[in-house]
């Protein structure tokens, strides 16, 4: 069994990180997890929204008004939402007194696949749309393209955001630590 960090550094012994009934023990303190809700999940799919959206939209913005090309482009708009959407939930779990070794590795494990399915199904609808790979940030269709990619892509990870809750991981994850 692996020790999980927890508030300044300390590690709980083996017999207190949980019990039989799921709950787990966070800064002394026993939390159930996370229910699989549709409204748990769309909190959870609309946090991570939010950081692949900064990050996409500030890539594409860069990448753009650089002139790269559209794979250059892409790259960057993908690292930068998997960063912002790893700073916003390393934030919250940062200020609930987590070390930040094991605040990174809950992040990793709570929005990695939330991100990369954001992030597969956003550019695939922008790579598939007409015109929208080429279009400049003055055209109409880069602004709407990004804007119904990103609404589609929270239509498909909600769901799988709420089976990764229901299952303890993804964002549950994270629930444990904002008590």
């Amino acid at each position: 069994m692996q020790q999980h960090e927890t508030h300044a550094g300390h590690t709980p012994h083996a017999g207190h990180t949980g019990d039989a009934h799921g709950h787990h023990e966070v800064h002394g303190h026993t939390h159930a997890p996370a229910e699989a809700t549709w409204p748990t999940a769309v909190r959870a799919t609309l946090h991570c929204l939010t950081g692949c959206a900064i990050g996409e939209v500030l890539g594409m913005v860069i990448g753009t008004a650089l002139g790269w090309g559209n794979t250059p482009t892409t790259v960057l708009a993908i690292a930068l939402a998997f960063f912002f959407g790893y700073s916003l939930t390393l934030r919250g779990i940062l200020t609930a007194g987590v070390g930040f070794r094991t605040a990174f590795r809950v992040a990793l494990a709570a929005d990695t696949l939330s991100i990369a399915v954001m992030e597969l199904i956003d550019n695939g609808v922008i790579a598939l749309w007409p015109s929208a790979m080429d279009a400049k940030l003055a055209d109409a269709v880069f602004w709407f393209s990004l804007a119904v990619s990103l609404v589609i892509a929270f239509a498909v990870t909600t769901p799988v955001n709420k089976w990764m809750i229901g299952r303890g991981k993804g964002h549950a994850v994270v629930h444990r630590y904002h008590h």
